[in-house]
């Protein structure tokens, strides 16, 4: 059985980018509750704003489900781990790193359990080994946070 690249398309990559502009923006909105708050409050507010958007958007649109059975039970962990993003990137944002130190070891941290995961075989993807040019991207990526942080100071 061959497997079958797929390759992203335009769309895909304005999607992925745009989520990680607005991912900015959720810091850095979260961080300052924080300042002027609590890390629980940072948490709080947004989830339950979150919350009743869900509310309202299911309410005015009604979507159909796709599939009939129940999901994995690690699915609906999703708002725990979200409820901590928030809370460690408020701390972290919050602190000497600054909103893009916090951001860089973000993605740092993403692509290293992204890694895992993908060699693991974790969450039902397939398993997929680390190649050179993974371990290439995460240097880049972990060297970047590093310069940043250390030399990205104003002068």
């Amino acid at each position: 059985m061959s497997d079958v690249v797929h390759l992203p398309k335009p769309f895909h990559f304005a999607a992925a980018f745009g989520a990680g502009a607005l991912l900015t923006l959720m810091v850095l909105f979260n961080g300052t509750l924080a300042a002027y708050g609590s890390l629980f409050f940072s948490s709080w507010v947004p989830h339950l704003t979150g919350t009743i958007a869900a509310l309202i958007f299911l309410l005015v649109l009604r979507p159909k489900r796709l599939r009939s059975d129940r999901p994995p039970l690690w699915t609906y962990l999703g708002g725990v781990s979200g409820g901590l993003t928030v809370m460690l990137t408020s701390a972290s944002m919050n602190s000497a790193l600054a909103l893009s130190g916090t951001i860089a070891l973000g993605l740092a941290g993403q692509v290293i359990f992204s890694l895992f995961a993908d060699m693991r075989g974790l969450f039902g993807l397939p398993q997929k080994m680390p190649g050179l040019r993974d371990g290439i991207a995460l240097g880049l990526i972990l060297a970047g946070s590093l310069v940043l942080i250390f030399f990205g100071g104003s002068v």
